[in-house]
């Protein structure tokens, strides 16, 4: 009885002192070496980035394209959530659709002055229509800043009206959005023209 006992606890003294035998037995009777337990972990180790940098590319590539798509439905619907953050915001809404409804002469500003192009082109040689068709160019221009200046004032009125006050920057974003020709301008416009800002 005493025996079975002390035979056992020799065993268990076996076992510790020699970590690396097995208890397993292979199919010709021999014990194979159990491996380290730092070594088990590291096998089952996985890295929590893929270490492949094709696969990482191409999800960044994914990424990108959907970002981009979410951006170019946004700028066609007027879904602010997906906008570039210039673009948002309650008054900067507003803004786009005060200038968006009315008939602007900067839109066309850059037409007007390719055309001057031509002409002053065509005529060269001649210093007396070179001279009229500068001063022709400097009247435009002129009158685009007037308008320019005479919609952000009335913009302004209006978001004082309907906002409280008018945030540093909408006046300015208004005016440059006013010198672009109507198709070109992102986001699109909302509202057509002589309708005025949704509410």
């Amino acid at each position: 009885m005493f025996g079975r006992k002390k035979d056992e606890a020799a065993a268990d003294d076996a076992a510790v002192e020699n970590p690396y035998e097995s208890t397993d037995v292979d199919e010709a009777g021999k014990k194979g070496p159990t491996p380290k337990r730092s070594e088990q972990e590291a096998l089952n180790r996985r890295p929590l980035v893929s270490s492949d940098k094709k696969a990482r590319k191409e999800a960044e590539r994914k990424r990108r394209i959907e970002s981009q798509e979410r951006l170019r439905l946004a700028n066609e619907t007027g879904d602010e959530r997906y906008m570039m953050p210039r673009d948002r915001g309650p008054q900067k809404r507003f803004a786009r659709d005060f200038v968006d409804s009315r008939w602007m002469l900067g839109e066309f500003l850059m037409i007007i002055i390719f055309l001057f192009l031509i002409v002053s082109f065509s005529f060269s040689s001649n210093l007396v229509i070179q001279a009229n068709i500068t001063l022709a160019l400097w009247l435009v221009l002129l009158v685009t800043i007037m308008d320019a200046f005479i919609m952000t004032r009335m913009l302004k009125k209006r978001l004082i009206a309907k906002f409280g006050e008018s945030e540093r920057g909408v006046l300015w974003y208004a005016a440059m959005r006013g010198l672009q020709f109507r198709k070109m301008r992102l986001p699109k416009p909302q509202v057509k023209r002589g309708e005025g800002p949704r509410d």
